[in-house]
């Protein structure tokens, strides 16, 4: 057994380059530049991240893959090191880690973090799906000190869920806003759409699921490509791609819809689009969508839950509108076209959303006093 004093652990499940793996690898850079000496304990595909992780964190192989099967290999892991605590990001990985450290004995302290709201995600499932993922939860999240919800809306979901006080459920907002994202958005973009006197570009971006509603967000760009000229560019990859682009032949766009999957650098698109549109059905507290304000870029999102509602600040920083409704969507758009909000304006709402204040609320619940 070594004890590694304050030294903290940090569990996560990397299964491409999503939202989550995004903000836990923002957070690992600002813990670093605390001065915290961090175990990584990466599941799933971490290959891409390891090759970035910054000075001070040490990945550790817990030799699994999936969070399901990692107890055994986390409780050795606890016995042996003891961190200080531990912070342990999706429901599965929280519960393994509960468990884990039950098994264990050990006193570190265990944090939670959630990035979705889980029953808005399960709603139309079956009550057997939804109660199969509702139980485990009530079961092992009492044993955890603490789970971060990432909007205040994801939070209520978790009480609701499992009972647990609004003390052990804090809201910490994303590490959104990082000197990468700036110095990526001011990178060169070469494509004809976006060169100065082409009709304005319409951004949309993320996987191409049922939760992101893209075809809601087609049927608006129809409507208000019927008043004025633009064009609607989607990034992202997913299931629905073939779908989509029917879609975009029925509705009589193709010409003007471009998508060309997941690229390097989407932060030069969204730097120079006149409009940023969220039309998820669900979310947690959608990076994009904070991202997007961050470049000073125009937006509008559904009033979907959680997180666009407190992102935007109940629509001062941009419109809010009902989940499918193309309708409402392409009105929003047009006036949004028509009268941006100034950038520096927009670049407010997302001033709360820093790697730094985020890195230092999340070691004020995790214990750790640098």
């Amino acid at each position: 057994m070594e004890s590694q004093g304050r030294r903290l652990a940090v569990m996560c499940s990397f299964s491409g380059q999503g939202g989550v793996e995004r903000m836990m690898m923002n957070l690992l850079e600002g813990f670093a530049a605390r001065g915290c000496r961090v175990d990584l304990l990466a599941l799933g595909e971490p290959r891409a991240a390891l090759n970035h992780l910054p000075a001070g964190v040490t990945h550790v192989d817990l030799g699994v893959r999936h969070s399901t099967l990692a107890v055994p290999a986390l409780a050795r892991y606890l016995r042996r090191h003891r961190p200080a605590a531990m912070l342990v990001a999706k429901d599965r990985a929280i519960r393994s880690a509960a468990l884990a450290r039950r098994l264990a004995g050990v006193s570190t302290r265990l944090i939670g973090r959630l990035g979705t709201n889980l029953s808005a995600s399960l709603e139309g499932q079956s009550r057997l799906k939804r109660q199969g993922r509702y139980l485990p939860m009530r079961w092992c999240y009492p044993m955890v000190d603490a789970v971060v919800a990432v909007s205040e809306g994801v939070a209520q979901d978790i009480r609701r869920i499992t009972g647990l006080s609004v003390e052990r459920t804090p809201v910490i907002h994303n590490p959104v806003v990082t000197a990468g994202l700036r110095a990526s958005a001011r990178q060169p973009l070469d494509h004809p759409w976006f060169r100065h006197g082409e009709p304005p570009v319409v951004l949309g971006v993320g996987r191409l699921t049922r939760q992101k509603d893209f075809p809601t967000l087609m049927r608006a760009f129809a409507r208000l490509r019927r008043v004025r000229p633009c064009r609607l560019f989607i990034l992202g990859e997913g299931r629905q791609r073939a779908q989509l682009q029917a879609l975009t032949e029925a509705l009589g766009v193709a010409a003007d819809v471009q998508m060309p999957g997941a690229v390097a650098n989407p932060y030069a698109y969204l730097q120079r689009a006149a409009l940023f549109v969220l039309a998820s059905i669900w979310e947690g507290s959608p990076n994009a969508l904070t991202e997007a304000l961050a470049l000073g870029t125009p937006v509008v999102a559904t009033d979907c839950p959680s997180g666009p509602r407190e992102i935007l600040a109940d629509g001062r920083y941009g419109p809010l509108v009902p989940v499918g409704a193309s309708e409402a969507l392409a009105r929003a758009m047009a006036a949004v076209l028509e009268r941006p909000l100034a950038p520096q304006r927009l670049q407010e709402a997302a001033s709360d959303y820093t790697v730094e204040a985020s890195a230092a609320a999340y070691l004020r619940v995790l214990g750790i006093d640098l």
